[in-house]
Formats: C-alpha cells, sequence, structure tokens
C-alpha cells in the first residue's frame, strides 16, 4: 500500500507523531548515556536515567508541540519546518545545561545521592534528538516522493529538461518541480554562461557549461526552460535563436517582476513572448524617493483602466498612498483595475470614480471631496490614425481637456500635477502628437506661472503590448494566417515595458520640483519589420513562407522614426540616469489660455484641415501630412 493513499485523521496523524517521536527522543537519550560512557554505564547512571527519561521526554515532546511539529503534515518537511525542530531540540538542552550548572535536581533526594545528567550526555542528547527528528521527517517525505514516482523508478513518462541559468531562478525552479512532479517535468542538467559555474551542481542537478545543442542532444533532453528573467533581452534572443534552430521545445519563467511581487509562481512556464527579446536592461528605480512621494498622500489617477494609468495605480498602490481615487470613463475598464487592486489587498485605499476629465463640474467635485495631493493624467486619446480623420476630438479630449483640468488642479490647491505625453509630441506630424504638444505647451506656462502647483510632463515612446498597439495587431494577424502588415520597411519605434515606463513616470514626478518636461531613456528604436519576423517565427513559422509581411505604405501622421527633443530644447541631467529633463522658454499663461479658449469655440464648425491649419498656427514645428 502506498503511503499517499493513506488517509489520516487530525487525531490519528498526531497519535502516530506522537508515538515516532517518544520512540526516538527516548533511544537518543538513552544511546547519548551510551556514547558518554563508551558502552559501560555506571550503575547509579543507569539508575539516574530509569528515573529521568521520562521527564527530559516529555519536556523535548512539549518543546516539539510548541513548535508546531503535531500540526505538520506527515509527508513535508522543509527549511522552515527544519528550522523549528531546532528551536525545539535547543530549548532542552539550554534547560538541561542549566540544571547542570545550578545542580537543581528535584528528582536527586539526599537518600539517592544520584547524580545530575552529565554535560557530555546533554550535549549529545541534543544532537541525537534532532538527527532522529529530521530523519523521521524525512523518511516520510521520501516515502511520499517514491510513492508519487518522484525517486528513481518511475520517470518514463516525464519529459527531461534543462535549465538554462543556474542562479537564484533556476535553483528556486528546480525545487518547485522537483515538490511538483505531477508537472511531468525531470531536471537532468544546468546550462549557464558563468564559467565559474561549471562543473557545480545546484540542488543536485550539475551545470554542465555554456548552452551546446550537441550537449542537449547527448543528455537527451526534450525541453530547455529559460530562467534568466534578468538577464539582457540579447542574450535572451541568442538562445532562443539557438533552441529554435535545434528544434527543441522551450519555455520560459515568469517576469522578475512578477515572481518578485508574488503575482506568480516561479513554476507558471509560458511561452517566450516577443516582450522577451525587446526587453531591455533591468532599470533600478530610487524606491526611497517614491516612496516619500507617495506613501500616505492623497493621489488621483485619470485614465486609470489604460494601458498606463493602470499600471500607475498597481505601482503606487505597492507604496502606501492614504488614498487612490481611480477616475476612468469606461466602467468595464474600471471594473477590472479595481477588482484586481482589491484582490492585491489594496480596497481599503482605493476609491473608484466612473467620469469623464471633459465634465469639468464633476472633476471638480471628485477633487474637493478627496483632495488630491499629487494628480496623474493618463487620460488620452493615443490612436494616430483614428485622430487623424478626427481632430476636433483629439483637440478636445488632450489638449483642452488637459488645460481645463490643469486649471481645476490649480484652482484646488494640489500640488503636484503629471501629466502623461509621449515622443510623437516632438516634431509632430499627426494630429494625436500635435494635440499633446499643445498640452505641454500649456502646462509650461501654467508651471511658470503658479506658486502652489507643479506642472510637469513625462514623454516616452510605445508600450510593450498595450491597447491598440502594433504586438496585440501582430499577434491577431498572425493567428488569422497572415498577412502581418507594416506600413514601410524603414519604419522604426522606441519600445519599453509598461512596468518600467510607469516606474519612471514615477521618478520622474519624484524628482520634479520645479517642473518642466522629463523625457524617458528609451534605448534603441526597434525596426518594426524585425518585430514582425521574430513574432512569426516565435510563433513557429517561417516569415515570407508560412506568413506573408505584406507593406502598405505610411499612414497619414505616421513618421518613419520618432525623436526625443525638439531642437530649442535644452536638456539637462537628472539624479537618475535614464531620466532627461527639457526646458525651453515658456509662453506667456494668459496668450496661451486665451489661444485656445478661441480654439475651443472654432472648434465645433471648422473641417479638419481647417482645424490642421489653426494647430499649424500654435504648434510651428507641426508638419500635417500634405
Amino acid at each position: 500500500m502506498k503511503l499517499s493513499s493513506i488517509k489520516l485523521s487530525r487525531l490519528e496523524r498526531q497519535l502516530l507523531l506522537l508515538f515516532v517521536y517518544t520512540v526516538v527522543l527516548s533511544l537518543s537519550f538513552l544511546l547519548a548515556y551510551q556514547i558518554r560512557f563508551e558502552f559501560v554505564v555506571p550503575n547509579e547512571y543507569q539508575r539516574h536515567y530509569v528515573r529521568i527519561w521520562a521527564v527530559v521526554v516529555i519536556v523535548k515532546l512539549l518543546c516539539l508541540w510548541l513548535f508546531g511539529q503535531f500540526a505538520s503534515l506527515l509527508t513535508y518537511f522543509s527549511l522552515p519546518d527544519l528550522r523549528r525542530v531546532a528551536l525545539a531540540t535547543v530549548l532542552p538542552f539550554v534547560g538541561l545545561l542549566a540544571w547542570w550548572e545550578l545542580g537543581w535536581a528535584p528528582l536527586n533526594t539526599p537518600a539517592t545521592h544520584l547524580p545530575t545528567v552529565p554535560r557530555g550526555v546533554i550535549i549529545v542528547d541534543t544532537m541525537l534528538s534532532f538527527a532522529g527528528v529530521v530523519f523521521v521527517r524525512i523518511l516520510f517525505r521520501m516515502m511520499r516522493e517514491r510513492d508519487i514516482g518522484l525517486l528513481p523508478g518511475d520517470r518514463s513518462s516525464r519529459r527531461r529538461v534543462a535549465i538554462v541559468g543556474a542562479g537564484e531562478v533556476g535553483a528556486h525552479l528546480v525545487r518547485e518541480l522537483t515538490g511538483k512532479p505531477r508537472m511531468g517535468r525531470e531536471v537532468v542538467a544546468f546550462f549557464d554562461d558563468d564559467t565559474c559555474k561549471h562543473g557545480t551542481r545546484v540542488h543536485g542537478i550539475p551545470v554542465t557549461g555554456v548552452l551546446d545543442v550537441a550537449r542537449l542532444k547527448a543528455l537527451d533532453i526534450n525541453e530547455v526552460i529559460i530562467a534568466m528573467p534578468s538577464a539582457m533581452a540579447r542574450r535572451v534572443r541568442e538562445v532562443v535563436r539557438l533552441l529554435r534552430e535545434a528544434g527543441m521545445a522551450h519555455t520560459t519563467v515568469p517576469s522578475m517582476e512578477q515572481i518578485a511581487s508574488g503575482q506568480v509562481e516561479v513554476t507558471q512556464l509560458r511561452s517566450v513572448e516577443i516582450e522577451d527579446l525587446l526587453g531591455r536592461e533591468r532599470v533600478e528605480l530610487k524606491a526611497d524617493e517614491i516612496k516619500t512621494l507617495l506613501s500616505g498622500q492623497r493621489v488621483l489617477v485619470t485614465g486609470a483602466g489604460g494601458s498606463i494609468g493602470s499600471e500607475l495605480c498597481r505601482q503606487i498602490a505597492d507604496h502606501g498612498p492614504e488614498v487612490l481615487v481611480l477616475v476612468e470613463r469606461s466602467e468595464t475598464q474600471m471594473f477590472q483595475v479595481e477588482q484586481e487592486l482589491v484582490r492585491a489587498g489594496c480596497g481599503d485605499m482605493v476609491v473608484p470614480e466612473v467620469a469623464d476629465v471633459l465634465d469639468i463640474p464633476r472633476m471638480k467635485r471628485i477633487m474637493k471631496r478627496y483632495r488630491p495631493q499629487i494628480l496623474f493624467h493618463a487620460a488620452a486619446h493615443k490612436h494616430v490614425p483614428l485622430m487623424e480623420s478626427q481632430p476636433a476630438e483629439a483637440l478636445r479630449n488632450n489638449t483642452l481637456g488637459t488645460m481645463d483640468l490643469a486649471n481645476a488642479a490649480q484652482e484646488l490647491k494640489v500640488e503636484r500635477f503629471v501629466f502623461i505625453s509621449t515622443d510623437k509630441a516632438i516634431n509632430p506630424t499627426s494630429v494625436m502628437g500635435a494635440s499633446k504638444r499643445l498640452a505641454e505647451v500649456y502646462l509650461q506656462a501654467q508651471d511658470e506661472a503658479s506658486e502652489s502647483t507643479c506642472f510637469l510632463a513625462v514623454r516616452f515612446g510605445n508600450v510593450l503590448g498595450s491597447s491598440g498597439s502594433v504586438i496585440p495587431v501582430f499577434r491577431e494577424q498572425i493567428a488569422a494566417g497572415g498577412p502581418v502588415t507594416v506600413t514601410h520597411s524603414d519604419v522604426q519605434r522606441y519600445f519599453m515595458l509598461t512596468s518600467e515606463a510607469v516606474g519612471l513616470v514615477l521618478q520622474s514626478a519624484a524628482m520634479g520640483q520645479g517642473g518642466g518636461i522629463f523625457v524617458l531613456d528609451m534605448g534603441t528604436p526597434i525596426k518594426i519589420v524585425d518585430l514582425a519576423r521574430q513574432m512569426i517565427e516565435l510563433s513557429g513559422f517561417v516569415p515570407n513562407e508560412d506568413i506573408e509581411i505584406k507593406f502598405t505604405g505610411l499612414r497619414p501622421g505616421e513618421k518613419l522614426f520618432e525623436e526625443i527633443h525638439l531642437d530649442r530644447e535644452e536638456f539637462s541631467s537628472t539624479s537618475h540616469s535614464k531620466i532627461l529633463r527639457f526646458d525651453s522658454n515658456p509662453e506667456s499663461l494668459d496668450e496661451m489660455r486665451e489661444s485656445l479658449e478661441q480654439l475651443r469655440l472654432k472648434l465645433p464648425s471648422a473641417t479638419s484641415d481647417e482645424i490642421r491649419a489653426m494647430i499649424q498656427a500654435r504648434v510651428p514645428e507641426y508638419q500635417p501630412p500634405e
């Protein structure tokens, strides 16, 4: 009969443990006397053992009970249990030593003249008790693991796995896979670039060297797991290319952010995604500065259900604000982000408000009620082609909406107003980019004139996987069998991970004491056609054989490449290497306000061409498509 098939009640399990522990502890105490006197125990010490062994064993059993060793499942034993067993055996050791040193022997009456427990017996007994209890618990665990095929003897149905990356994540993965045999994987080798690890073992698994196809075949590997969540994307691309060329099945562990936050377990393996290949060097944030900015503060986020807004809410909530007000006009998106934060244990601080930022009376009521000290304005129309055909909506939402919200923030004494801008605001060729640039210009003017509110803008490029971005579109096209459409063979864009972009937004807000425009270091731009090829290959297809790549031409408002700053802007470094600050001479606030109010009056009756002309009059660097 298998141990794993035996079902014991709680009382039966505790009685079994009581019996086993009593036998082990009694034998350890007896053996300690035998070892101390080289197996020739004097008569007086034999009588002494018989007289006190029950007391010693009962004290040890009580200590094991106090440290939870009767409540543990029989067949599970881990490092926390090991520490508790150690404490439970050390406590009687200290008591017996005190007994010996103080000469307190209530069981030794003057008539008997029996000695106290020798120190040698106390020391040996403690070691034997600890070893005996641990051995019993490990024995139960080994019996369970043998029953369910974890130990040698039932490996035929399991996949032979190699892990690339013998670091902390790889070591944790081995432990988890060993403890979860039903996943059907047996780790047989590690591969690692660090030559110092070659020839060593991690939890008994050999580190055989750098990743090599010949070694994979020699070891009869069925699957390779990439356990390098913090590695440079270039190295991940090399590993994936090598495995793909070898026809080797491969998966990867979750991202470092997900593992560190506890969102997922390291064993929740997934296919390698394009985000893994485009990811950049992990950005180190100055968490203490962000904590100081947000902890105990009242924070409001507009566009809270969007890609950037929802990630802002997640990261802000991690820093313990007093209240986090979510403003979102889509109730579906609002519900999703609110429920996610509630599940994360942030329900007490989160306040959802379904509202449109263009409804300024409503926004003022919200701000008067919650008195936010920091406002992150992420609500915006962001899709370039859609806004190109509806320029009035882009201006109404992105420019005039931002101006009205900033005026309300100034009136209600919001301390810091953080505007989420875009690299498309630089020398814009699209209405969307120009509408964001106009908002930047207004906020610069307002920051110059304001004495109570700090206004700042943060620019960055495309966010990987955000709604409407190129990556979800490519995924849908690949799933449909193609073609994958790329506007131009030379078009390139900056890409950032959502978590990285938002982290740097918070870092910029923490250092933005004097306002200004902050630009994030977006790394090296990526050619969209290369992105398409990589996504097709990751899906198991051959570009232009299985899935066609079709060039459709640039759409109205699109550029071949994006820029990071205007020629007339002067940049300066900040305390963070990934953030630059740009300054230019601000416009007059009164003139900007009057100009935008005139624009508001003309919007309802103006044609698209007239609107573009009005934008160009206010944003000289705007070059609309001909």
